[in-house]
C-alpha cells in the first residue's frame, strides 16, 4: 500500500470551524494525506472558506465534493469513500471535535495489517471533554458492554472517528439508512467477518462554535440495531464453532 492517506470530512455549515480544523490537519498530522470535504449544497457557508484556505496555503491535496447519494451526513461519507482512492481512509469531522494527533498512530496500525483502527474514548488515555451527558452516558455503557458481550476489540463502537482499509469497505454491504451509524455498522459487520480490528485512544472535544447537527433521538434506533445485529452475529459464530 502507498504512504498516503485520505481524510473524509462531511460538512454542513462549517464556516466557523472549517479553516482551523484544516489548520490541525497541517499541523498534526505528518503522514502525506488528502482532504475530501463533502457538501450537500453549493451555497454551503463552508466552502468559500475552504477555497480561501486552499488559496492562502497553496494547498493541493484538498478537493470538495459535491454528495453524491442525496442530502445528509451518511451519504457525505459514503461519497467521500468512494472518492477516496488510497487504501487508507479515515473520517474527521469538521468541527474540531476528534483528536487528530493520532491519525499518524492510526495510519501506523493500518500499515501493519489491521482492516480498521478505532478512535477509542472509553479506554485508559482517552476521554470527552464537554458534550451532552445522556449521550456520553449511552456511548460509552454502549461501547463498553458491547465489547464485553461480543469481545470485539473496541470500547467505542459509535465514535465515528475511524480509519478503514477501503479493500474492506468494499466488501461491506451498506444498509445503515443516516447519521453516523455507519461508522457502526461497518465495523460490525466486519468483526462478524473476521476483519482485523484495532484501537487507540483518544480525546474528544465539544465543538467550539456552530451548532452541532448529531440529532440523537432520530438516529438511536440505528444504533440499537448494530448492537444488537453484533449480539445476535457472534452469537450465530459461536453456534457454528467459529
Amino acid at each position: 500500500m502507498s504512504d498516503i492517506v485520505d481524510i473524509v470530512i462531511p460538512v454542513y455549515q462549517e464556516a466557523e470551524n472549517i479553516w482551523c480544523t484544516l489548520g490541525q490537519i497541517e499541523k498534526k498530522v505528518s503522514t502525506a494525506h488528502r482532504i475530501y470535504l463533502v457538501y450537500d449544497f453549493a451555497e454551503d457557508n463552508t466552502l468559500p472558506v475552504v477555497r480561501e484556505f486552499v488559496r492562502q496555503r497553496g494547498a493541493k491535496n484538498i478537493f470538495l465534493i459535491k454528495n453524491r447519494y442525496g442530502d445528509g451526513v451518511l451519504n457525505a461519507i459514503k461519497t467521500g469513500f468512494d472518492s477516496a482512492s488510497e487504501d487508507a481512509v479515515v473520517v474527521v469531522m469538521a468541527d474540531g471535535s476528534d483528536d487528530l494527533s493520532i491519525v499518524d498512530a492510526m495510519f501506523d496500525r493500518i500499515k501493519q495489517g489491521y482492516d480498521i483502527v478505532c478512535g477509542s474514548r472509553y479506554v485508559r488515555g482517552g476521554g470527552q471533554i464537554g458534550g451532552p451527558r445522556l449521550k456520553k452516558f449511552l456511548s460509552r455503557a454502549a461501547g463498553i458492554s458491547l465489547h464485553i458481550l461480543t469481545g470485539i476489540p473496541t470500547h467505542d463502537i459509535s465514535n465515528s472517528f475511524k480509519m478503514y482499509r477501503k479493500s474492506l469497505l468494499r466488501d461491506v454491504v451498506l444498509e445503515s439508512n443516516g447519521g453516523f451509524e455507519i461508522g457502526m455498522e461497518i465495523t460490525v459487520k466486519a468483526f462478524l467477518k473476521g476483519a482485523r480490528i484495532s484501537e487507540i485512544p483518544c480525546v474528544w472535544r465539544e465543538r467550539a462554535a456552530g451548532k452541532s447537527r448529531f440529532k440523537f433521538s432520530k438516529w438511536l434506533p440505528g444504533y440499537v440495531r448494530w448492537y444488537l445485529y453484533a449480539i445476535m452475529g457472534q452469537l450465530k459464530n459461536k453456534l457454528r464453532g467459529r
